[in-house]
């Protein structure tokens, strides 16, 4: 059954009070319903520390009588403990799968501990690549930030790969489809649809509230081809990959519109011969000045983009 707009509108609220508190507390992993059986934990939205453990990313879980799903393992082998702790609270259905949504840290470093209790990970065949070279690169740079909180992290591959743009998947009688259009913010980002239930986790492929990251393993085009196959998903709920819980229409503000505009606005500019630093000082910012971090990383997002654009 799909969540109601009052229902909606009470979890809107709560994720933003959720947000504004994590400054003054360490992480508390709780997951919150966001449709019947399926719920989300709302990750911090500022840079990885030592009290947030690098869970600074939104993970779901959704409940079936023959196990539970999560969406996403988060970023060390004690965090994943800690979320497998928080879903014990919401069911005592054992997690069976594991997805994970793309290949940033914080979506697949806590799989060695689901691997160990039984659970098939899954994650499309694009992310491989990806995983196997930053994997490493992840636990060095987190090494550093959680200290003996990454004790036990490894990095551990998925044990099943999808092939398909969309994969479909039913667990005693939930349908979850996985939605791939060759990534974005990494190149095995993944959304996974609950059609039933009207929600989509989202992975990377949507920000709000903060702006979007690329990296040099990113790829806006790609992007924008991911964000319209969410459009044409129409979900009531949008669970982003950073953020609060959401709908449709914020997430094309936050993300989708702030794509389209780099790529026109840098694409115009890559066709006309104009220069970067004069590309990147004319882009508008006006419309993204409500997210977080805008004046440091959009600079850095232009500059990327119009990079990319080079070479296309």
């Amino acid at each position: 059954m799909p969540i109601s707009s009052k229902q909606l509108k009470h979890l809107l609220a709560a994720g933003l009070t959720a947000t504004a508190a994590w400054s003054a507390q360490a992480v508390e992993i709780v997951f919150q319903p966001v449709a019947p059986n399926v719920y989300a934990y709302v990750g911090d939205t500022e840079g990885r520390t030592y009290d947030n453990e690098a869970l600074n990313a939104n993970i779901g879980l959704v409940v079936t009588p023959a196990g539970a799903l999560l969406i996403d393992s988060g970023a060390s082998f004690q965090g994943a403990r800690q979320i497998a702790e928080a879903a014990k609270k919401v069911t005592p259905q054992p997690i069976k799968w594991v997805i994970n949504t793309g290949g940033q840290d914080h979506r697949w470093m806590g799989n060695g501990f689901f691997k160990a209790q039984g659970a098939q990970i899954m994650a499309h065949a694009d992310a491989e690549a990806d995983m196997l070279a930053r994997g490493p690169e992840h636990i060095k740079a987190n090494a550093p930030v959680l200290k003996e909180k990454l004790d036990g992290t490894e990095a551990v591959l998925p044990t099943r790969w999808l092939k398909d743009a969309d994969t479909k998947l039913e667990l005693d009688g939930v349908i979850v489809q996985v939605v791939h259009r060759q990534g974005g913010h990494t190149p095995g980002d993944s959304m996974v649809w609950l059609p039933q239930s009207g929600v989509v986790f989202t992975g990377d492929v949507v920000y709000v509230d903060r702006i979007l990251g690329l990296h040099p393993v990113s790829k806006t085009k790609t992007w924008v081809e991911s964000f319209k196959a969410l459009e044409a998903l129409n979900p009531t709920v949008v669970v982003p990959g950073h953020g609060r819980v959401t709908t449709l229409a914020q997430a094309q503000k936050d993300t989708g519109d702030l794509l389209k505009a780099l790529r026109s606005h840098m694409g115009k500019a890559v066709e006309a011969g104009t220069d970067m630093s004069t590309a990147i000082r004319s882009f508008d910012a006006t419309p993204y000045k409500h997210l977080k971090h805008v004046d440091v990383w959009l600079p850095q997002l232009a500059n990327r983009t119009y990079l990319e654009m080079e070479q296309e």
